[in-house]
């Protein structure tokens, strides 16, 4: 690995300064002891000059790469006229119309900030169109930091499905009297919680993609025609998916239409910004003009659909949808994948490898992996030296997903495949 020049008496300050004014020392995003002070393409470089090939990628958002030099050359040309306005401009006007265009759940979109601010807004605009209360999620599906998501998150102790657990503190209980938690990919158990609860059930929220597990065959397909006989709303939260699985996300790629949508990464190109995106009728319980004072969702954020982020974000659609671009995204994720089964193998290493070539990770298990519970099943102390190993050789990656990018080189891809050469050789010589 090559190095940038960096003075390390000011990364040590860089390193106190985080301990003395950040809590744990970090954002609570990612491991602390990372700091990566510079990215340009499919790299980048911590402040200690180490450098990476990038598979975090700002967990989602660089899809076309770090710095990318036309997503660059519209947000200057955005600055030098201005940073936020808290009024409607044209770039957002102009950009709602692109993702209306590529979803095909979306007659309106409402922008927000942040992905989870935008799951939130789901849930709640659900509500109001039902005027029903309850929320169905799936354990272990992520969809922010609001209290409803922060339901059955991460649990660790055996399941009470369908009742909830609180993954935080500072979350009333009565959160989680409003959700009902279902195993992912079971469709017989979402029916029978329908059959007793749906009177009371506003929106069925799903990442179509769960983290890294895959819809069974049939599964969205099930939720939607649940949702349909019970009327409840169906939600995809596509703030990872959207984008990224296709131009027109999981629902374009699955082939089955949620009634609303969650979006944000990719639609900002690495600045804030996330909506809400679905049928008009319920999108209209943001007009108070059209729904009453009874039924108006209030929705204001200082940063809403601002200029900057929109600006980048029409750019990298651009990018993305050019001729070839999602085939690159594709092969790109499928060599990590293929040399990572190989590598794995030679050492006879249990593993399967879940996801999407777009999005995936290596659960330590010879199990087939189709929920929450299984992809915790694994072999933590494997996952834990593969990840390790990978990081020690200039790979970059979340502790639980590869994410590709169409701006990985051959260069890249060959660092990769060393890496994961290493990695494999490190748990077979430890006997794990």
């Amino acid at each position: 690995m090559s190095s940038k020049p960096i003075n390390p008496t000011l990364a040590e300050q860089v390193l106190d300064q985080a301990h003395q004014t950040l809590p744990a020392g970090g954002f609570g995003n990612f491991d602390p002891g990372v700091v990566i002070s510079y990215g340009k393409g499919s790299r980048v470089w911590d402040i200690h000059g180490t450098e990476y090939v990038d598979f975090l990628i700002g967990s989602g958002p660089m899809l076309v790469g770090h710095s990318h030099p036309e997503v660059v050359a519209v947000i200057q040309e955005q600055a030098a006229r201005g940073q936020t306005f808290f009024t409607s401009n044209p770039l957002g006007i102009e950009l709602s119309g692109a993702i209306c265009n590529a979803m095909a759940c979306a007659d309106q979109v409402r922008f927000v900030s942040s992905g989870g601010e935008a799951d939130m807004y789901a849930m709640r605009l659900a509500r109001a169109f039902t005027g029903r209360d309850k929320v169905l999620k799936f354990e272990g599906g992520y969809h922010g930091m609001s209290g409803e998501a922060l339901m059955s998150l991460f649990p660790t102790e055996a399941a009470d499905l369908p009742n909830a657990q609180a993954d935080s503190a500072g979350i009333p209980d009565a959160v989680a009297r409003e959700m009902l938690i279902a195993p992912y990919n079971d469709l017989d158990y979402v029916e029978r919680l329908v059959a007793e609860h749906g009177q009371d059930i506003a929106c069925i929220l799903v990442e179509p993609l769960q983290r890294i597990v895959p819809p069974a065959p049939g599964f969205l397909a099930g939720l939607r025609a649940l949702s349909d006989r019970a009327g409840i709303v169906l939600v995809f939260d596509e703030v990872v998916t959207g984008f990224r699985l296709a131009y027109g996300g999981a629902q374009a790629h699955y082939g089955v239409v949620p009634d609303l949508c969650t979006l944000g990464k990719i639609i900002g190109g690495g600045l804030p910004l996330a909506a809400v995106a679905g049928r008009a009728d319920i999108m209209a319980h943001f007009d108070k003009a059209k729904v009453g004072a009874k039924g108006f969702t209030l929705q204001i954020g200082t940063l809403s659909g601002n200029p900057l982020a929109s600006a980048a974000g029409l750019k990298t659609m651009e990018i993305l949808s050019r001729e070839g671009m999602y085939e690159r995204l594709r092969a790109n994720g499928q060599r990590v994948i293929d040399a990572a089964t190989r590598a794995l193998n030679e050492h006879g290493i249990a593993h399967q490898i879940v996801g999407d070539p777009v999005l995936f990770d290596i659960v330590f298990t010879d199990q087939p992996v189709t929920n929450y519970r299984h992809t915790i099943s694994g072999n933590a102390q494997q996952a834990a030296v593969f990840n390790t190993e990978l990081r020690q050789r200039g790979i970059l990656k979340s502790p639980t997903k590869f994410y590709a990018s169409v701006s990985l080189t051959e260069d890249d891809l060959e660092r990769t495949e060393r890496a994961l050469r290493g990695a494999a050789e490190a748990i077979a010589a430890q006997h794990l």
